[in-house]
This record gives structure tokens, C-alpha cells and sequence, in this order.
């Protein structure tokens, strides 16, 4: 089958999110129940109640360090009317009584010790006064004590018989504490759930091994990030070789899965594309029971069974392939359905309030779960998307939580207010965060700040994002007009072409470009960069006479754009164009040549309603120290117009 073309296979109706907790709630996870070492239990959930066999302790002790007496021997005794006991022995703490306390006499005891036959109560020490007389040693006693006083009886801690623990309480060091009291040096705890990972995609290369972009290879980055969140909700993680998708390389490891784990969970090849056959594994293979969920990102889920060789069932999950879209649904759907096999209870629930900054868009008919981050702005707590689409892993760090869309919505308004889902209750904003021009030297000056959180969208939309009040701080390279904005810093830096090591194309400046067939690898227009290009080609235009356009389109690979700042200079040393734009401080770093085409202004600008915070002054003192940071990069200059 694996050979022969497949046709596509369309969506069934969409499953609403309520319906697939119930298709999962359905599914059999548990693990039953194993026995651990005492040492090894820390964070299981006991699967049975436990019950003292002993007492604790299983003796009279002594509970602080004193003298062992005869309560009634001790009335009336005071500082101005203390009693006298002779001293018959000790009983320090590990050790069997040797000594009998008779009326008129007292032992000396430590703390922990057995109570020695005859006593009924302590003195402490600090209430004594140990006196030599010629037939002995006598104890001035200077405090009254009652039966018991500073005695722990035996089975006073817990008393054989008693419940001692009941089944699913979560093990932590104080549980584990009792325990050891009661002698128990292994218990029956609730199985972690065997989870079997499976990636699935001719494109995916483990971290660790070479990558060939110009395949279109790409690394496996859900199979250690599913790993990981199946280990923090209590299973255990089984990580598979990735497949392609070929049906019987993936009916071979789903099926090797399914005999080996509780659960089998997949990402990738469930969308409608032919080439996408995992459900056709499940039917012939197991039961599809879910065919797609109405949530955005993360559509194209499956949950079904696989069958094993013993006439039982596997539970299977089918998550989508990008990475954001597996790990929401993982979150929504999966990680409870794992914590409640294992007996872990569902972590507090967390979520803040605060103001849309900007406007968000949904897709009606879907619930949508927006990933955002949340910077706080004075008084106010401000949310702004951090969604860059399922495909992109930075959307993974660079949110704190989702805010949940209706379907029938189709848009929040800016200054809307939101509840923000949190990831985890110890989610909390940036002390700082920076919207602007991607530079070495802010990579720096991050360097410098405690929990700072920096947006590279570019210098366009750092200053528009200042003008709406969000960031704190923005760095833009060129003009900086019509902001309410302080500058707190200002550097230049070199800009213009980086070409290959030794220069093979012999390129010399913007002319070139544009007057042979040279493939320039161009920065986006939020981008600074793009910006003085942009000038220089205008510039370029006037001295021949020409119109802007005339100079664009001569120029190969002007209108398409890449995103970082070194971006263009790593696809020309991979040969995929022959100049890119860039920086001297870039070409340098990577052994490459630069042609230089001029300096650019870049400022650090501080909105004015933040000057106040202590954060703020934080960044002052940083960037203050900027040159110093930055001395060793190449083509930079500090401070001047």
C-alpha cells in the first residue's frame, strides 16, 4: 500500500473540544499499580492505603534533654522552695534503660531516650542545679511537672493500626518521612503510564545530527518537547525512531508502540494531504473514534485504539505536526488525561487579567486559543499576541499563556479585556519588554537585565508598538520621529553588502547590483537595514537620472526578504546568493568579506510613562556600560550624530 497513490482524505465533521475529552476519557491509560523503593518514590501516588504496623515511637521518650522523675515527687517545687532528688543513673538516646527511678530520685536522660521504669514525667535541664553531696550527686529540681510533661508516650506520633496514608496521596519528603518512621522500605504505587512517542515526516533530522536545509530537512523538535510533558504530568516517556510516511514503516512502529505502551501518541501526518496516512493506520489497524477537533491551532487530532497482539487495545492520540499546534493540543487535551492515569492532580489553574493591546482576528467557527505574552505597563497589565503561526517554535518561549476566542467571534478589539490562561501558575511577566531593530549590541545589553523580554519585529514595528504604549523600550535603527520616547542610548554600526570570503564576484558597491546578474538576499521592511537600502537605492536613482523602480527591478532578489540579521549572509555562504545585506560585525563573525555602504544611527528609546520603574534603571546602568560591551564588536561606534 505504501507504493500506490492515495487519495485525499477529507475532514470529517469536527469534533468539538468537549466531545474529544469524552473520545479520551473513553481511552484506557492507567499503568495498574508497582511496587518502588522507598527512595525511588518521590512524586509517585500511592496506589493503596498504608497502615502503621508499629507504634511511633514505640516507646516513652523523652522530648527534651533533663531529668526523668517522679511527677508527684516534684510538687511544690519552685525557685524559692526547690526539691531535692538523689541521682540514680542516666539513659542517653539509642540505649536500654539500666535504672530504676524509686520515689525520692531522679536520671539523667537526653533527648530521644527511653524513659527509665518509674518515671512519669522530665524536668528540663535548664530547671536544675546538679549539687555534690558525701553520699552522692543530688539534683535540685525548680520546677513542678505534671504526668507526661515533655514525654512523648509510645504511639503517641501514630499508634499501630492506625491509616497511616490513603491511596492516591502524592509522595513528598514528609510523606516519605512518616513512611521511614513506620519502617516501610518499599510501597505500591499508581504505574506511570507508558507513553510511546512518535514523529512522523521525511523532513525530520534529530537534534544532534547534520541537517540538509536544501532538502527541506528540518529537526524533530516535538519528540523531546512531548517527552518532556508527558514526563511532567506524571508518564513515562518512550521515545520511538521518527518515520516517514510510508504506511508500513508507520504501521510497523505504532503497532511495535501499542505492544510496548499504555498510550501511543503521534505527531504529524493527520491533516486531509494524500501524503498524510496515519489514519488510514488506525482503521485498518485499530478504531479512529476522532477525525479533527474545532480548535485553532491544532485542527488536524486524531484519538482512536490500536490493536495488540494479545487481543487488547492501546490508547492512541494523533497530534498535529507543528510544533505550537502539538504542544496546545498536548496541553488541552492530553497532559489531564496522562495526570489522571497516574493519580497526579490537575495543577492549579492560573490566569490574569489585563487590556488587548492590539487588535486580534479569529477564524469564526473554531475556538481559537491565542497565544500571548503580558507585560505590565504602570498600573496597567497589558496582552499582545505572540502568535508567528503553528510552525513557528519561538511562539513556544515567547508566550505566556492562551487567551481562548469563541467561535463565534471574530475579533478582539485593542483595549478589550482579557482573561489570559496561563502556561503555569508560576508564569510571570518580563521585568522588561523590548520591541525593535535585531543588532549584536542588544543582544548584549539583554545580557545585562534580569528577565528581559525582547521582540526582534523590527524597527518599524517597534516604533509603532511605542506609539500604541506596549513595550518598554524599543530599539530602532534610522529616524525615530513622533514618538514620546527618551533616548537613553545611541550607537552606529557599518551596513552594506556581505559577500563570500575573498569577494569572487568582485562586488564593490550597490552598482553592481544592479548593473550585472548578481542575487542580492535582501532584509524585510520592518527592518532597519532595509530602510537605508531603500535610501541608498533612491539615491542611486537620482545620480542616473532613473525612477526608484527602474533600480529595484534590476536588482535580483530586492522584493523577497528574510528575517534576522544574519540571515542574508548565512544563505551566501551557502551559496544561495552571491551579496546580502547585512553588517561588518556579521561578516566578520562568520570569516566573510563586506563591502561597506555607509553608517546607520540606532537608538534605544524608553517610553516616557516607564521612566519611573526600577526596571528601567536597570536598563540605564546597562546601557550606560554598552561601549565597554560592545568593544569587541567590529564596525561600531558609541555615542555622537
Amino acid at each position: 500500500m505504501g507504493g500506490e497513490a492515495m487519495s485525499r482524505k477529507e475532514f470529517r465533521t469536527l469534533a468539538d473540544p468537549e466531545e474529544v475529552r469524552a473520545a479520551i476519557d473513553g481511552l484506557a491509560l492507567g499503568g495498574g499499580t508497582e511496587t518502588v523503593d522507598l527512595r525511588a518514590a518521590r512524586g509517585r501516588v500511592l496506589a493503596e492505603r498504608v497502615d502503621a504496623e508499629v507504634d511511633v515511637p514505640g516507646f516513652d521518650r523523652a522530648s527534651m534533654d533533663g531529668y526523668a522523675v517522679r511527677a508527684r515527687d516534684t510538687f511544690g517545687a519552685g525557685e524559692a522552695a526547690p526539691e531535692r532528688l538523689a541521682l540514680a543513673g542516666a539513659v542517653h538516646a539509642g540505649e536500654a534503660p539500666t535504672v530504676t527511678v524509686d520515689p525520692g530520685e531522679c536520671a539523667e536522660v537526653s533527648t530521644g531516650a527511653v524513659l527509665p521504669e518509674g518515671a512519669d514525667a522530665v524536668v528540663v535541664v535548664e530547671r536544675t542545679e546538679e549539687i555534690e553531696v558525701d553520699d552522692g550527686t543530688t539534683i535540685e529540681i525548680r520546677d513542678a511537672v505534671a504526668p507526661g510533661d515533655n514525654v512523648m508516650t509510645a504511639g503517641a506520633d501514630i499508634a499501630a493500626g492506625s491509616r497511616a496514608l490513603g491511596a492516591g496521596r502524592r509522595l513528598t519528603p514528609r510523606e516519605i518521612g512518616l513512611l521511614s518512621a513506620l519502617g516501610v522500605d518499599a510501597v505500591p504505587v499508581r504505574a506511570a503510564p507508558r507513553v510511546g512517542i512518535v514523529s512522523t515526516g521525511e523532513e525530520l533530522v534529530r537534534p544532534g545530527e547534520d541537517l540538509d536545509s536544501s532538502r527541506g530537512e528540518i529537526y524533530d523538535v516535538n519528540s523531546n518537547s512531548i517527552a518532556a510533558g508527558v514526563e511532567a504530568a506524571g508518564g513515562e516517556p518512550v521515545v520511538y525512531p521518527h518515520a516517514g510516511d510510508d504506511y508500513e514503516e508507520l504501521e510497523r512502529l505504532l503497532r511495535t508502540a501499542a505492544e510496548e505502551c499504555d498510550l501511543v501518541v503521534s505527531s504529524g501526518s493527520t491533516s486531509a494531504s494524500a501524503v498524510d496516512v496515519i489514519y488510514e493506520v488506525i482503521e485498518d489497524r485499530g478504531e479512529l473514534l476522532c477525525h479533527g477537533v474545532s480548535v485553532k491551532p491544532g485542527k488536524p487530532m486524531l484519538v482512536g485504539r490500536l490493536n495488540r497482539a494479545d487481543g487488547g487495545q492501546s490508547a492512541y492520540i494523533g497530534l498535529p505536526g507543528y510544533p505550537v499546534s502539538a504542544l496546545t493540543i498536548f496541553r488541552m487535551f492530553v497532559a489531564p488525561a496522562i495526570r489522571e492515569a497516574a493519580g497526579r492532580p490537575e495543577p492549579a489553574s492560573a490566569t490574569i487579567d489585563g487590556e488587548l493591546a492590539v487588535e486580534a482576528r479569529s477564524e469564526s467557527g473554531r475556538l481559537r486559543l491565542l497565544a500571548v505574552g503580558v507585560a505590565d505597563a504602570g498600573e496597567r497589565r497589558l496582552v499582545y499576541p505572540v502568535d508567528k503561526g503553528s510552525g513557528a517554535t519561538t511562539s513556544l518561549v515567547a508566550a505566556d499563556g492562551v487567551v481562548p476566542i469563541d467561535p463565534d467571534t471574530d475579533y478582539l478589539s485593542a483595549g478589550e479585556s482579557v482573561t489570559v490562561r496561563l502556561f503555569s501558575a508560576d508564569v510571570s511577566p518580563p521585568s522588561l519588554l523590548g520591541i525593535g531593530e535585531d543588532d549584536p549590541a542588544v543582544d548584549r545589553l539583554l545580557d545585562a537585565l534580569d528577565t528581559p523580554r525582547y521582540l526582534p519585529y523590527g524597527s518599524r514595528a517597534g516604533l509603532a508598538r511605542l506609539r500604541d504604549g506596549l513595550p518598554d523600550f524599543a530599539v530602532v535603527a534610522g529616524p525615530a520621529d513622533d514618538v514620546d520616547a527618551v533616548s537613553v542610548a545611541r550607537w552606529h554600526r557599518e551596513w552594506g553588502l556581505v559577500v563570500p570570503a575573498g569577494n569572487p564576484a568582485d562586488v564593490s558597491g550597490l552598482a553592481d547590483l544592479v548593473d550585472r546578474d548578481l542575487r542580492l538576499v535582501n532584509r524585510g521592511t520592518a527592518s532597519g537595514l532595509r530602510t537605508s537600502l531603500s535610501n541608498a537605492v533612491a539615491a542611486l536613482a537620482d545620480d542616473r537620472g532613473v525612477s526608484r523602480h527602474d533600480i529595484v527591478e534590476a536588482i535580483a532578489g530586492f522584493e523577497s526578504a528574510v528575517d534576522a540579521v544574519e540571515t542574508p549572509a548565512r544563505r551566501v555562504d551557502d551559496d544561495r546568493g552571491d551579496a546580502g545585506l547585512g553588517l561588518r560585525s556579521t561578516a566578520e563573525r562568520l570569516g566573510m568579506e563586506f563591502v561597506p555602504l555607509g553608517e546607520q544611527p540606532v537608538e534605544l528609546l524608553v517610553a516616557s510613562d516607564r521612566l519611573e520603574r526600577s526596571a528601567v534603571d536597570e536598563l540605564r546602568e546597562a546601557a550606560a556600560k554598552l561601549p565597554d560591551r560592545c568593544r569587541s564588536v567590529p564596525g561600531y561606534r558609541f555615542g555622537g550624530e
